[in-house]
């Protein structure tokens, strides 16, 4: 089974985050022989203006997209169904599963501790990069060689408490990354 290629993306700020001290968030994806989803995200900005979690020990943490976090949000291609992951600077993580555009699907933190991601974090007064790897046939069988549907985002929260969203692709209106459109990113189906 061959690899597929390495995607190099470039998230933009929706329309109102306004006055945010991130200028910039890179991202590159590949999915590795061993059925590893693997993103990177890299974001460039005055991270001193930056809510930055201390680093913990990496864990199951709910509620993490209320402040600074990575996500993405995991569809096989044609199904209804789709997986979110966050990742926080601190090494917390998140993952849900969603039968359809936001009606959760019964995953109890059990069930998302056998997801469980690899998170790394290195930061600079300016630059952060978190680093993050996906066991796709724990999504399920299917999802290891499966045509998949990506949808990324950031959440940025600077000194004050204000949130900046960062995505690929935007939907119309306010911030939401579950949104059909923000699946943007393909990946075609592995085979041997």
């Amino acid at each position: 089974m061959s690899s597929a290629p390495v995607h190099e993306l470039a998230l933009t700020s929706h329309p109102d985050s306004r006055g945010s001290p991130v200028r910039r968030v890179r991202a590159r994806v590949c999915r590795t022989p061993q059925a590893m989803l693997a993103v990177n995200y890299r974001v460039e900005g005055d991270l001193g203006r930056v809510r930055l979690p201390a680093p913990q020990p990496p864990r199951f943490a709910d509620g993490l997209w209320r402040h600074t976090c990575c996500e993405i949000f995991i569809a096989r291609g044609g199904l209804p169904g789709y997986h979110e992951f966050n990742f926080a600077p601190s090494g917390k993580w998140a993952a849900y599963a969603f039968e359809r555009y936001r009606e959760r699907a019964r995953l109890h933190e059990s069930g998302a501790r056998l997801l469980s991601p690899r998170v790394a974090m290195r930061s600079s007064a300016e630059e952060l990069e978190l680093e993050a790897s996906i066991p796709l046939g724990q999504l399920s069988p299917g999802h290891a060689c499966a045509r998949l549907s990506l949808a990324l985002a950031a959440v940025f929260e600077d000194e004050a408490g204000t949130l900046s969203y960062w995505a690929l692709r935007h939907s119309p209106g306010r911030p939401d990354f579950h949104h059909p459109d923000a699946f943007a990113l393909e990946l075609d189906e592995l085979r041997d």
